[in-house]
């Protein structure tokens, strides 16, 4: 009889599947948080009201070589947060663009996210600076100026950085780029979302460099999309608890 148990557990454990890169990606970044509070967005989500929600950035944010809408990180969000709040009514806006920086972001600021009249804007950022020999030179003062121009709306902010790609690690100024968005966000009291720190501590965690990395070796494959949505609406959940 024990024999037969054991038999029946061992053949049980051999059936589970393995946990997808997302969900080892999700594990490994449990402890995620924004590090600031979202008092707008909580205030919103708590009571029930609706809640827009723009994100803005370059391809990240658009959501490069995905077949559809429903891949990209923002709406993997919207559907994340809706799950975990069941009662909210949320809005999701995408206004990336390809190639975007962040001077570029910032002109867009009035028509692609200030005229929606956003809760909370997720600022995806950095990346396109510092490509292919790019500097940091003047990053620090046109993020403040950013930054500070988002929060004179009401709406609440959150600073996602860069990815941990081969090509992001292949440029001389990606970690200057990081300090300089980790310092931004410290000092203006903003929401940062670690997109670097969740994917390196995906591979640390036992995944494929290229698990959350497209076959171009720099923007996200599906499942880092996937992961970077709905960790991201994790933490905007913890945030607002």
């Amino acid at each position: 009889m024990a024999g037969l148990v054991a038999s029946c557990a061992s053949s049980a454990a051999a059936q589970t599947p393995p946990p997808s890169d997302v969900e080892v990606c999700l594990a490994a970044n449990e402890s995620l948080s924004l590090g600031s509070a979202l008092p707008r967005t909580a205030a919103r989500l708590n009571a029930g009201a609706a809640v827009r929600i723009v994100a803005i950035g370059s391809s990240s944010t658009t959501g490069l070589w995905m077949a559809g809408r429903a891949a990209t990180y923002p709406e993997v969000m919207r559907r994340e947060l809706a799950r975990l709040r069941p009662n909210a009514r949320l809005e999701v806006i995408n206004s990336g663009r390809i190639g975007e920086t962040i001077g570029g972001s910032i002109a867009r600021f009035q028509r692609d996210v200030l005229a929606h009249g956003p809760d909370l804007v997720v600022w995806q950022l950095g990346t396109n600076d510092v490509a292919w020999g790019g500097r940091a030179d003047g990053a620090k003062e046109r993020m403040v100026a950013g930054v500070r121009s988002l929060k004179a709306s009401g709406a609440d902010v959150i600073l996602m950085d860069l990815q941990y790609a081969p090509l992001v690690l292949a440029w001389s100024q990606h970690s200057m780029m990081e300090t300089i968005i980790a310092d931004v966000a410290r000092q203006e009291r903003v929401g940062l979302f670690p997109r670097f720190e969740l994917m390196r501590k995906s591979i640390d965690a036992g995944l494929s460099p290229r698990a959350l990395v497209a076959w171009d070796g720099l923007h996200n494959s599906a499942a880092g999309y996937d992961c970077v949505g709905r960790a991201l609406a994790r933490a905007i959940h913890a945030a607002g608890r």
